[in-house]
């Protein structure tokens, strides 16, 4: 027994949800229609395929497809118990009516208290895209001598760069919850799923964001045989990076769930394993590289301490960057106290959280100058870039006219950020794409903090794009 649900699903809003929801209470399975292009006309704002992606993303529908013939046919072939209609069709003619009497079906009329309209999202999300609250550091540009042209000729420059990734692959599941208050049994929040949407995150979007800065990418990761690993082949091909994915049927494709609700995360689940992979694996991801290491102007490191970059093989491949005199910039994410970030010797740019430069020295009371000091001493490295969360990036650079080592700051360029999940991976790759490209420390934590304020303005990590970045500088 089950229940259709028809319409032309530009934007699934909170109407849908409801009238989904509602359904789901008449039958075993939900099934939606989704109205073609030529039956929308008009009203279909983007293609079928994307308003059919949609619906399929929600976990109220058990299955979706796109519909071309009229509706009193498609429900004569179909014989669904039930036809839900949101509440304003009510006491407008239903061509379903008749059919659905005809076999003892019956229509229903059940909308959300609710009502959106998926244009007007559609037109907000357009308008918000266009006019994003960043605003350009423009007293950090004054004293480094920065202009807009110059920051648009560098990203200009990025398509000349070729980029390798090697690094942890991550895939970021987000689950859309509604709250539906405490339990009664223990002090626990409840909540059911809505939606989920998945994302490509760890490595794989590092890749992806310098592909779509205009770089040309390749990517070498770790993952294992499951579901997990199709979709970051998918999606990768999908954002144009080159992927060379090496398969250990003894590991699972890292999963990391966030469970949100009402723009806040409620809850984060991770499926991993943090063992460093076997010594052949270590050898072919190593041949692998070097291959792609010729002709390379950019090494990025993704390192999660997830396994996939044990010492040694990190260890070879900084040493042939650097005897190729390619750029190297390094990215290590602290879990608990698990994670060195100062193992990324003499790269050319290191780039932790305060939290994790701390855990890797060892050190809680130092200021941050001498923290970044301490670390770049540490690690042999050349450029350090101090992230602070809302209080912007420090950057700790080498004095090239007194031997000596200068600090400026970056602030926050976005004080409304919707989601700071992937600020630090967007963040590493514009930094590295300028170094790479030749301009100076300060030019490249510019463009850095502007791309990762354009990335913390979306939910998700999506890959950011230089037309979208050059819209931004040239505001």
């Amino acid at each position: 027994m089950f229940v259709l649900v028809t319409g032309c699903f530009n934007v699934l809003h909170p109407g849908h949800i409801r009238l989904f929801k509602f359904a789901r209470t008449l039958g075993q399975k939900l099934v939606v229609a989704v109205e073609s292009d030529r039956l929308a006309g008009a009203a279909g704002h983007i293609s079928q395929h994307l308003r059919l992606e949609g619906v399929r993303s929600c976990v109220l529908v058990d299955d979706a497809f796109i519909f071309e013939e009229p509706i009193s046919e498609l429900i004569y072939k179909l014989r669904p118990c039930f036809v839900v209609k949101g509440r304003e069709y009510e006491k407008k003619f239903n061509p379903e009516a008749e059919v659905l009497e005809s076999y003892g079906g019956r229509l229903v009329f059940s909308s959300g208290e609710i009502q959106f309209s998926s244009a007007d999202l559609i037109r907000f999300e357009v308008s918000e895209k266009a006019s994003l609250p960043i605003k350009l550091p423009l007293s950090y540009m004054a004293r480094h001598g920065i202009d807009v042209e110059k920051l648009l000729s560098i990203v200009n420059s990025f398509k000349k760069l070729n980029v390798l990734t090697v690094g942890d692959l991550i895939v970021d599941d987000y689950i859309t919850c509604e709250p539906l208050g405490m339990s009664q049994e223990d002090p626990t929040l409840v909540v059911t799923p809505i939606d989920r949407e998945r994302f490509l995150g760890g490595a794989g979007i590092v890749a992806a964001h310098a592909q779509g800065l205009g770089a040309k990418c390749s990517l070498i990761s770790v993952v294992g045989q499951d579901s997990a690993k199709e979709f970051c082949t998918k999606t990768l091909e999908q954002e144009g990076v080159n992927y060379d994915l090496l398969v250990d049927t003894t590991r699972t494709t890292t999963v990391k769930e966030r469970f949100r609700s009402q723009g806040k995360t409620l809850l984060r689940v991770s499926h991993l394993q943090q063992s460093s992979i076997s010594i052949e694996l270590q050898e072919k991801l190593i041949k692998k590289a070097m291959t792609l290491l010729v002709g390379c102007d950019l090494l990025l490191f993704s390192d999660f301490n997830y396994g996939v970059l044990p010492q040694a093989l990190v260890d070879k491949l900084i040493e042939v960057a650097r005897e190729n005199k390619i750029i190297i910039a390094a990215d290590s994410q602290t879990s608990s106290q698990v994670g060195d970030v100062s193992r990324f010797r003499g790269v050319d740019l290191l780039m932790p959280t305060e939290r994790e430069a701390r855990v890797s020295l060892q050190s809680r009371e130092e200021g941050l100058v001498v923290l970044a000091e301490q670390l770049r001493q540490k690690a042999d490295g050349r450029n350090i870039l101090l992230k602070l969360g809302a209080d912007g990036v420090l950057i700790h650079a080498p004095d090239y006219k007194s031997d000596g080592w200068l600090t400026d700051q970056v602030d926050a360029l976005n004080k409304f950020p919707k989601d700071v999940a992937g600020a630090g991976d967007s963040m590493l790759v514009g930094s590295a794409l300028a170094l790479a490209a030749g301009s100076s420390i300060w030019e490249a934590a510019c463009v850095g903090s502007i791309v990762a304020a354009v990335q913390v303005g979306r939910i998700g990590n999506l890959p950011v794009n230089a037309s979208l970045l050059n819209q931004i500088i040239d505001q």
